[in-house]
Order: structure tokens, then sequence, then C-alpha cells
């Protein structure tokens, strides 16, 4: 596989996968891992990942489920043409399709009801939450700049069947807002986990499972801890990465 200028292959330490990223434009974090490791996805279900970014998380839900087909659908060019190389590196394209449109289209892209199951790591903030990266594809990444959260799940639940289910990982400031807009698009939030980094410290992550057209009954899981010690990850870590680790 030739690489352009920035990028490198980095193994994913699971069935031999690998992927190709550019840290000058983006590259995937533990948020994207730890959405993978939360989702359910049952034998012949198709998934579409909404933002997908280097294609990490539809990777990944191939390598770990039995789910029929997977999907990225990613606003920015470059990252949906790096991340389509990164099916055919793997083998996938059988399996996995990087689409490059716009998460507020994605109705018009795809059929509505046309996907069992949702994934999506949104933009975590607002014009009103921090400062924007002076690059773009950074930017665009971790700021609603192309999209806000009420885009991604208004979309989100269009392209759902019904029963069908999302699952978003997102910041616990947002958690009230995040579960007012899923409320709004009949998305019943049906399961949470929060996410320390060490056991004594607050949650900087949340993982979300919401049901279209559910009743309301919330599962709060219990938090999932990222360090045991400095540099040293908890047990569960290394489970959802999928390698064995200095445990």
């Amino acid at each position: 596989m030739e690489l352009k200028d920035g990028e490198r292959i980095d193994d994913l330490q699971c069935k031999g996968y690998r992927i190709i990223q550019n840290e000058s434009k983006f590259c995937f974090g533990m948020d994207a891992v730890l959405l993978s490791g939360f989702a359910k996805v049952k034998p012949g279900e198709r998934v579409i990942d909404l933002g997908t970014g280097t294609g990490i998380i539809p990777i990944l839900l191939e390598a770990k489920t039995k789910g029929a087909h997977f999907t990225g659908l990613e606003i920015q060019e470059e990252s949906a043409e790096m991340a389509g190389r990164s099916v055919e590196l793997n083998h996938l394209s059988g399996k996995v399709d990087i689409v490059t449109g716009d998460i507020k289209e994605a109705s018009k892209i795809f059929s509505n009801g046309s996907f069992e199951v949702v994934t999506t790591n949104p933009p975590y903030m607002n014009d009103q939450h921090g400062l924007k990266n002076p690059e773009l594809p950074k930017a665009i990444a971790r700021h609603e700049i192309l999209c806000s959260l009420e885009d991604v799940v208004r979309e989100g639940a269009k392209v759902l069947k019904e029963n069908g289910r999302m699952y978003m990982v997102h910041r616990p400031f947002r958690l009230v807002e995040i579960f007012d807009v899923m409320r709004k698009y009949k998305l019943e939030p049906k399961r949470m986990r929060l996410v320390h980094p060490y056991a004594d410290k607050e949650p900087n992550m949340v993982l979300i499972e919401a049901l279209k057209g559910g009743k309301p009954m919330l599962k709060v899981e219990p938090p999932l801890i990222v360090y045991r010690d400095v540099n040293v990850y908890h047990p569960e870590i290394y489970e959802i990465y999928g390698y064995e680790g200095d445990k």
C-alpha cells in the first residue's frame, strides 16, 4: 500500500488489521476504541458510522462482531480517501464501505430505516467550548463546525430501522443535552457507562446506547476505569483493545 506524505500504518492488534493515519490531519483516539467495545452488533445487522474519520470504528466492529456490513460516512474527502485505503489494506472491500458525504444529508444519501445500528463519535465541543484547533481537519473532528449534535442524532434516527440502536461516545458535561435531543427524535437512552481516567477522578467520557422507539428505562453500567496506575491500563482496557499487555 503506497503511503502519502505524513502517513503511517498502525497495527490495530486485532485480527492482524492495520490502519493508515496521518498525525497532521487526525488520528483516532481511545474514545473510538471504547465505543467499538461498547456497541453491540448482532449477526446479519447492517451498521453505519456517522463521521467515521479514519474508518477505525467500522474496521474494529467488523473484526469484533458478526455484522453483515459496515459503512463509514465522512465529509472530509482526504480522510474518507485514506479510510478507503485502510479498508483495501485489510481486504475488507466486501464488508466495509467508506462513503464521502455530509452527516446532515445522511438520510438523503441512504434510505430511511436502512440500518439496524448507528455508531458515532461526533465533535464534542460547540462554539462555547474551548479553543478551536488551528488545523482545520482536527478542528472539524473536535468542534461542531460542519455538524451539530442535533444533526447527528436527527440523521441517525432517520437511517435507523424501528427498534434500531444508536451508540455514541461523548462528554459527560453535555449529557442532559444529549438525552434531550435523543428523546426529541424518538431515541430512548437505554444503557450508559461513564469512563473515568482513574478511579478517583471525574469521568471524562460517556458511552450511550439509545433504542429507536424504546420505552423509558435507563441502565447505568459500572464505571469503566482507564488507568489503574500511571501509564498502566486497567485490565478491562486491554480486553477492549483485544491484545495482551502488562496487566
